[in-house]
This record gives structure tokens, sequence and C-alpha cells, in this order.
């Protein structure tokens, strides 16, 4: 079992590139997600992945709250395209309140 404290890991912003994304890495490997923004300030959740061997480890979790706090802190409102996303929080509705978008939910 791996003991990486991926709470604790910081979250890269990875907005200069073409495409963008939010970043956990460790030991070369980066977990990420892409996401899109529109002019109205709606972020769009588009991919979750995680390298095969952190998946079942708590990462895309991690990454996915991390993300959540940057969108609470900056104040966009969110669009949660990815099914990774979608189902974060379905588990853990608290965590989307305030934050979606028009027209989006989580049940």
């Amino acid at each position: 079992m791996d003991s990486t404290p991926w709470k604790e890991q910081e979250l890269i912003n990875n907005d200069t590139d073409a495409k963008k994304r939010f970043e956990l890495k460790h030991d070369g490997d980066t977990a990420f997600i892409d996401y899109m923004i529109s002019k109205q300030g709606i972020i769009y959740l588009t991919h979750t992945e995680v390298p095969p061997q952190w998946e079942g480890k708590g990462v895309g979790s991690a990454l996915i709250s991390k993300t959540l706090d940057f969108i609470t802190e900056t104040q966009l409102k969110m669009a949660p395209l990815c099914p990774f996303v979608a189902a974060f929080l379905k588990r853990h509705p608290e965590r989307a309140v305030g934050i979606l978008a028009p027209g989006y939910s989580v049940a």
C-alpha cells in the first residue's frame, strides 16, 4: 500500500499549454484533470486520468478535491462533464454546493 500523502501534494494549474489541466505529480508520474474555461467563467472539467499504478489509492479523489477547492476560491462555476468527477460529486454532493453552473446537478 502506498503511503504518499496525496492530500498534501500541491495542485499544479497548468494553464499555459494548449490543453489546460490540473495536475498532481509524484515519482515522475502525473495525475490530471483536463479543463476549459468559457468567457462566462464556467470551468468545464472534461477528463480525469490517474496513472494505473496509482489507481485505487485516493489520488483521483485528492485531485478532484483540490480542483474543487480551486474552483471555490476563484469563484468560478463548474460543469462536471467528466464521468469520474460526476461520480465523485454524487458521493460528495456537499462539494458541489454553490459552484455548479446553471443547468448542472449532481442528482
